[in-house]
């Protein structure tokens, strides 16, 4: 009898830790997938952990920006001739551009979705908001602040009302409740002017968690007005240096002031291509292929200066300047404009060297004339072979750029043109200007505690190379994890 029962037990207990198995190995497979996809985001608010989010073309095909009717214009910015109002940072270039980055974000309670620029070369976040009898035309209605439990305007005495003044200029209301105005206005006329208020911003992550920050300064334009705004566009988020920044607002909740991007390189016939945003803890760039500067400060400014020792063209060095001297911060990185921006001497031997370089030899350059200076362009119908270049910074970084990162098509005009302007003085006289061109396919780092700026090279296509911390799972780990637990639960059970 007890020899029987035993040997009757003995699958009744196989059964068992095969079912008890398979249930391990389901939570298993859970966690792995969890923690694969989940990014830093799932607990910024837990833990001051980091958080990332995508950022999408002005001219993608996905709604809500899609427009059937879209054309693509480039008005590269241009100098104010206004000197009665303050000259704040460099705006952007293309109205309905296809090359700009648009960040989603939700501000108020509850929740109003707008999509903004990703502007690493201004300060200030603000949309447009209602009533706006004067603002620009915009595809998706404006955000209304009286819809909206969480909006508190900014008064005067606030201290935070008075960081404005450093990009643009503030105002006291005239009426009792002296309100926090401001009027912010950029180099090629463009502005926005309205109200300092605190609100509720809403991050939808790559994780798919959202993250909520309260309180935080934005402006809620009432007049918003310039040729270079588009109308899928609903406002600017500035990431730049200086308190008002979102960057700065947010760095005690995340785990430090620090970012980081990946943008994908500019392709017509690929508008859908997401780039991706990092913020905080986990945003750090390295490992192997690192290379940093340092970050130059500047009384005023809040762009993030660089400086350039100069160019090489294939196997030809071009010096920035032509005495070989260099003076420190005599460049600074946009993620709001397209093309790279150099002083009149600088770009003309560079110019000169690429032509140089350029097959087949046969071809003729063509220069175009734009409202901010001249481009170097070819009339080809296929792409010529251009020259590899790499840009010498201070502190011994090298970055090397394919031309896909300093050449763009306009097939529109079929034309291949050179993604460089000789520009009339950026922000002052000698400083020029690293465009998203020249970014692309690079994951760059911001550490602003450090002062430094990293550069990996990447393809930033791929999810699980574009984050500062590779975490992102790919179906091929997604596989594998399966199949070695169905092999486990087969050795098991059987």
């Amino acid at each position: 009898m007890a020899s029987a029962d035993t040997r009757g037990g003995l699958p009744l207990l196989h059964n068992y830790y095969g079912a008890m198995s398979m249930i391990l190995i389901i939570i298993y497979l859970m966690v792995c997938h969890n923690s694969a996809t989940a990014t830093a985001a799932s607990s910024s608010n837990l833990n001051n952990g980091g958080f990332s989010v995508k950022l999408i073309r002005r001219n993608s095909l996905k709604p809500p920006l899609y427009n059937h009717n879209h054309k693509a214009y480039r008005r590269l910015m241009g100098s104010s001739d206004d000197q009665t109002t303050p000259q704040s940072e460099i705006r952007r270039d293309k109205e309905d551009g296809e090359g700009a980055q648009l960040m989603k974000l939700s501000i108020g309670s509850p929740p109003y979705e707008i999509y903004a620029v990703a502007d690493t070369g201004s300060t200030l976040l603000w949309t447009q908001c209602e009533p706006c009898p004067n603002c620009y035309k915009q595809k998706n209605p404006k955000f209304d602040p009286k819809k909206s439990s969480s909006y508190g305007t900014l008064p005067c005495s606030a201290k935070e009302c008075t960081y404005a003044n450093g990009t643009g200029y503030t105002s006291c209301s005239t009426d009792d409740q002296k309100v926090c105005n401001y009027n912010y206005t950029y180099m090629d006329d463009s502005l926005t002017q309205g109200v300092m208020a605190k609100e509720t911003i809403t991050f939808g992550s790559s994780s798919g968690k959202p993250v909520s920050f309260k309180n935080v300064v934005f402006g809620c334009g009432h007049n918003n007005t310039g040729e270079t705004f588009g109308k899928n566009e609903m406002g600017i988020v500035g990431l730049g240096l200086g308190n008002l920044s979102i960057i700065s607002q947010i760095s005690p909740y995340v785990g430090g002031r620090k970012f980081s991007h990946c943008l994908v390189p500019f392709d017509p016939d690929r508008p859908n291509d997401a780039s991706i945003m990092s913020f905080g803890k986990g945003s750090e760039v390295s490992g192997e292929g690192v290379v940093s500067t340092p970050l130059i400060t500047k009384d005023g400014k809040t762009q993030y200066f660089v400086t350039v020792e100069g160019i090489t063209v294939g196997d030809k060095f071009v010096p920035f300047n032509s005495s070989w001297s260099v003076s420190k911060g005599n460049m600074f990185l946009d993620s709001g404009t397209q093309v790279t921006m150099l002083p009149q001497d600088f770009y003309d031997r560079l110019v000169a060297e690429v032509k140089k370089k350029m097959e087949p030899s046969s071809l003729k350059p063509i220069e175009v004339n734009d409202p901010s200076g001249t481009l170097l362009c070819y009339n080809a119908t296929t792409n010529p072979k251009a020259p590899m270049m790499t840009v010498h910074f201070d502190g011994g970084a090298k970055v090397q750029l394919a031309p896909a990162q300093t050449f763009y098509q306009n097939k529109q005009d079929k034309l291949f043109c050179f993604g460089t302007l000789n520009s009339s003085n950026p922000l002052s006289e000698g400083v020029g200007l690293y465009g998203s061109y020249a970014q692309s396919n690079f994951l760059i780092g911001f550490d602003l505690e450090k002062m430094l700026v990293s550069f990996k090279a990447t393809d930033c296509r791929k999810p699980s190379t574009r984050t500062a911390n590779g975490a992102s799972a790919t179906p091929f780990s997604y596989f594998f994890n399966y199949l070695f637990s169905f092999i486990l639960v087969a050795i098991l059970y059987f």
